[in-house]
């Protein structure tokens, strides 16, 4: 099994950072949940036996007001099915792609006060996720 990914690293962070903050983006969300949620000790969901799906849930409620406010959409979601190229052990139970106005957006997001609340449901609910940070390009009807 890959290792888990479940929030960003430092030196992944500052890389996101370090790139133009005035250009819309778009995320593309891959999630996989535990079993069972894991909430730290102490939060009021630890030991209450949620999912992963529905401390996802959770975390989807509770951050759609910041998600909103700094202009965020899902502009696409699909149903997993496999991986046609790439490790086998990966499966997917959300795949989106999550886009914003502005990388400063996204960021204005993540530093919120209630969505720092918000994204521990997201930590107790992922075992292993990407989160890939892509430009908009115009699409067509050829690849490349």
């Amino acid at each position: 099994m890959t290792e888990a990914c479940i929030d960003p690293t430092r030196s992944a962070f500052e890389a996101f950072k370090a790139l133009p903050r005035d250009e819309p983006l778009a995320m593309l969300n891959l999630v996989r949940f535990r079993d069972r949620a894991e909430y730290e000790a102490g939060h009021a969901l630890a030991g209450a036996g949620l999912t992963g799906a529905e401390a996802y849930a959770n975390y989807g409620r509770d951050s759609a007001p910041v998600f909103s406010k700094v202009g965020g959409a899902i502009a696409w979601r699909g149903d997993f099915r496999c991986v046609l190229i790439g490790p086998e052990d990966e499966a997917w139970d959300e795949v989106f792609v999550a886009s914003y106005p502005t990388a400063s957006s996204f960021l204005a997001m993540v530093t919120d006060p209630v969505y720092q609340q918000a994204v521990k449901h997201r930590q107790a609910a992922v075992a292993t996720s990407r989160l890939i940070r892509c430009a908009p390009a115009e699409a067509g009807a050829v690849f490349g």
